[in-house]
């Protein structure tokens, strides 16, 4: 395998390292050692003093990707602070999180900053990305190497760069083994959310084999996952999708559904008709199996068709509101059918507690290196040096627009 190198430091910019958990500009004090290709494509380091030039995604006002993003070029200095590591970027996907974020709509609000040198106090977007180290200054009692994998370990990390310069417990290593960065990319949010909810959530006791769940959206990342996690662990599903143009591409995406293990998969227009109610007692044998779970991220009467349809004391969880349409909770339901109506925010859950984010990811991964999990449909998006900025805004825009043939992801090369 060649090795490949990093772009030299051109005349002008600023380098920058790690201060008290941020970056800060620096003066280039040491050179970085270089590493060999023989366990895995690591870039050198070229050009004057061992500079690594950066190119970062970044936004300075909340609006429309197309509108606010720009693409910044910024230089890291190959002195690293104490505990940091120099991070290249792998694959970053993009997540309608991610675009609420610079809309302005989400429930977490960025810190806005010129630690990278923009004109203009700025964040770098993207929540969720696969990272190979360069370089580290870590203790080897933290057990990171150059080579090594990494996610994240909290939120609002920004991920939509070429390479970061960050604390070394900001971040989770992964056993790389069997695994593509895309996979490595995708595991921590969409399938995390799936296992969360469908283990956390069912009251008064956890889901048990044989049990019903429902969901909408489930042609989703997350709907995906929890497919596959329910037919893993022995739970039934029925599965509410969104009509294609065409009745060949609705039986084509039931039956790819039902191929991941999913038991039932209907339209919405056939979720929210009034055959639904006979179709639900016919295969929960009359509600004597009643569907304890509801995952909810529509709104609207899709939200109250998933209300509906759970037996007593079924819980309906709300993870997104993808119609924009606001939830209505049904009185009847809270009063004689005692339903419960609670939110999931995977923010909260990964920042709280990152050493179940970690065992959960662990989990995931080794179900797909075991082939018991397969990939989301993904676009690549190539993200190389001369990549333009209109090309990488196009591809968030997008997120929201028609039916994708898988979800987008930054594919980084020669970056």
């Amino acid at each position: 395998m060649s090795m490949a190198t990093l772009r030299p430091l051109r005349a002008q910019g600023t380098a920058y390292s790690i201060a008290r958990g941020s970056i800060r500009p620096t003066r280039c004090t040491t050179s970085l050692k270089t590493w060999p290709a023989s366990r895995t494509q690591i870039r050198s380091m070229s050009g004057p003093y061992g500079y690594t030039q950066a190119k970062s995604l970044v936004f300075s006002e909340y609006g429309e990707p197309k509108d606010v993003l720009k693409l910044h070029t910024h230089s890291i200095s190959p002195s690293l602070p104490p505990s940091s590591l120099l991070l290249r970027t792998l694959a970053a996907p993009i997540n309608p999180a991610d675009v609420n974020t610079i809309q302005g709509t989400y429930g977490a609000k960025p810190a806005f900053d010129t630690l990278l040198g923009t004109p203009q106090p700025s964040v770098v977007p993207g929540n969720e990305g696969a990272f190979e180290i360069v370089s580290s200054s870590a203790p080897s009692s933290s057990g990171f190497s150059p080579g090594d994998w990494v996610i994240p370990k909290k939120t609002q990390f920004g991920t939509w760069r070429t390479h970061a310069l960050v604390p070394a417990d900001s971040v989770i290593k992964i056993d790389k083994s069997g695994l593509s960065a895309d996979q490595v990319a995708t595991v921590s949010v969409n399938p995390c959310s799936a296992y969360r909810m469908l283990r956390d959530y069912a009251s008064p006791e956890p889901l048990r084999e044989g049990d019903w769940f429902i969901q909408n959206g489930a042609n989703s990342g997350v709907g995906r996952a929890a497919i596959q996690l329910g037919k893993l662990w022995g739970y039934r599903s029925i599965n509410v999708v969104r009509a294609r143009p065409t009745p060949e591409e609705d039986e084509a995406l039931k039956a790819e559904l039902l191929g991941l293990g999913a038991t039932q998969v209907v339209t919405e227009q056939e979720f929210t008709s009034r055959e639904f109610r006979d179709k639900l007692a016919e295969w929960t044998r009359g509600s004597r199996e009643g569907v304890r779970l509801g995952l909810n991220c529509v709104g609207g009467k899709s939200a109250q068709t998933v209300a509906y349809s759970l037996g007593r004391g079924g819980t309906m969880v709300t993870y997104g509101g993808m119609s924009r349409a606001p939830v209505a909770l049904p009185t009847g339901l809270l009063i004689f059918k005692d339903v419960r109506f609670v939110g999931f925010w995977l923010s909260r859950w990964a920042d709280r507690d990152a050493v179940a984010k970690e065992r959960t990811v662990a989990e995931i991964l080794g179900l797909v290196r075991e082939g018991k999990f397969k990939d989301v449909p993904i676009v690549q998006v190539p993200w190389t040096w001369e990549t333009g900025v209109q090309e990488l805004k196009d591809a968030v825009q997008g997120t929201f627009e028609g039916f994708r043939k898988g979800k987008a992801i930054f594919a980084f090369k020669d970056t």
